[in-house]
């Protein structure tokens, strides 16, 4: 298998100097013109912004705020992206140049009435050569720079490090949606070759042949209970959506990854809604020793999202299972998706590792990712799952959804690795039509198989 060429961006260790305001005669130092928190909002050319908070440090100080162990902004660039930014310009023929611009505010974030509520004190705008990138680390900037004009001589200071590092990925699409039990293409460039095959079905709950002796619950203070009953059998069979699963396979037509729905998506008491107090769920397994072994859990749910809430999202929360034991685990993301417009599934740990003052990763992490047990740096089994791990693509609801999945090189030792995650993006993906309103027809292919569980 042959990756994609990916570079990250990564814009950290922000801290910020204001110039102090003069008190009368005898009355004492300086003192800051703002006592509101201050927050910069980070763009690279046209991505979309990235918003993080700036602390402030005496502006008598030669040093900047302590490192912090996660980056204020990472952006993903894909060699399409790379070439687009610093190819060459139709005018005379010259080479673009990538450039970061930062805008540091005063106040709270957000907007009233859709003006910002926060005070622009200045920009800053740095050219960024990422031409070569691909092969290696580069530091563009690491320390303060002046934002905006100076005031009675004195301006705003911003401190920050800014480099790039190679990201390369394997990259794999559905050929068409996991219900369709589709081709899974690996994509090189602008070639496609087939690497895995899908298979969807639909089984009756009691068809528990695929827990193995292995995936034992666990009945300590941390259980879960995977296969709960809620009200009668004629409620559930009308608000219960079941036994789904999809088994990855790869050309040779062995099993090599599955995501095995463990938990009914059933809607809440007196709604039609799948609530996060009572989540669905799905097993994603390897297999092993010739059964199937638990690798990581996916639970799912429907929750409002954005700013005010008036929106529906799609929640979600990721498991890695120690051990392939569900007696603990560890969390790698917990977070939202709109379920009208869909968006990106994604787990990057990058934040894991603190950025040093010249641009390098530390030896250790700044935080581990938290886990249901004692899981410190050193014992963590996973410990290796460090900066991107994985991404899917998610359409809205009601839309085709043919997912792209990207997976970080160093995750990925063999082509069952890589199958393991193309089945969580499957996992993920049917879940939104899992959590959709009970009002709502579900697709045919989705709505046909439930039908013939229920006869």
């Amino acid at each position: 298998m042959d990756p994609c060429q990916f570079v990250r961006v990564l814009v950290g260790n922000l801290s910020l100097k204001l110039p102090a305001s003069p008190r009368p005669v005898g009355a004492g130092a300086g003192v800051h013109p703002s006592s509101a928190p201050c927050y910069c909002k980070i763009r690279l050319n046209k991505l979309p912004y990235q918003t993080a908070p700036a602390p402030l440090v005496a502006s008598d100080s030669d040093t900047s705020a302590p490192a912090s162990s996660t980056p204020a902004a990472v952006f993903h660039l894909s060699q399409a992206d790379l070439e687009k930014i610093s190819g060459k310009s139709t005018l005379f023929g010259s080479t673009r140049t990538a450039r970061l611009k930062v805008a540091v505010y005063s106040g709270r974030r957000g907007s009233t009435c859709g003006v910002s509520s926060g005070r622009l004190l200045g920009k800053v705008t740095l050219p960024l050569d990422l031409k070569g990138a691909e092969g290696k680390a580069m530091v563009f900037h690491s320390g303060w720079v002046s934002v905006g004009k100076k005031t009675k001589g004195a301006a705003v200071e911003l401190n920050l490090t800014v480099r790039a590092e190679p990201d390369p990925r394997f990259v794999f699409e559905f050929a068409g949606e996991p219900e369709c039990s589709p081709q899974v293409l690996q994509v090189q460039g602008s070639m496609k070759q087939p690497m895995f095959t899908c298979k969807f079905s639909c089984r009756n709950n009691s068809d528990l042949h695929l827990r193995s002796r292995s995936m034992q619950s666990d009945h300590g203070n941390n259980s879960r209970n995977w296969l709960p009953n809620f009200g009668s059998d004629r409620e559930r069979s009308v608000k219960e959506r079941k036994g789904w699963s999809v088994t990855v396979h790869d050309l040779s037509g062995s099993p090599v990854a599955m995501a095995s729905m463990v938990t009914p998506f059933v809607a809440s008491p007196g709604s039609d809604r799948v609530s996060r107090s009572n989540p669905g769920a799905w097993l994603i397994l390897r297999p092993g020793d010739g059964t199937w072994k638990p690798w990581g859990r996916l639970e799912a749910w429907r929750e409002r999202v954005g700013a005010t809430g008036s929106s529906d999202g799609l929640g979600y929360r990721f498991d890695l299972l120690p051990d392939n034991s569900m007696n603990s685990s560890v969390s790698l993301v917990d977070s939202s998706l709109s379920s009208s417009k869909g968006g990106k599934f994604a787990i990057d740990l990058t934040g894991t590792i603190p950025m040093n003052r010249n641009g390098s990763r530390s030896g250790s992490p700044g935080c581990s990712p938290r886990g249901s047990g004692d899981f410190g740096y050193g014992l963590w089994p996973f410990a290796g799952y460090r900066g991107f791990v994985m991404s899917a693509t998610v359409e809205g609801e009601g839309r085709c959804s043919k997912p792209t999945v990207e997976v970080g090189v160093n995750h990925v030792g063999c082509a069952e690795d890589a199958a393991a995650f193309v089945a969580l993006a499957a996992a993920v993906d049917l879940s939104m039509d899992a959590c959709r309103s009970f009002s709502h027809k579900l697709r045919k292919e989705l709505s046909q198989s439930s039908d013939s569980l229920l006869r």
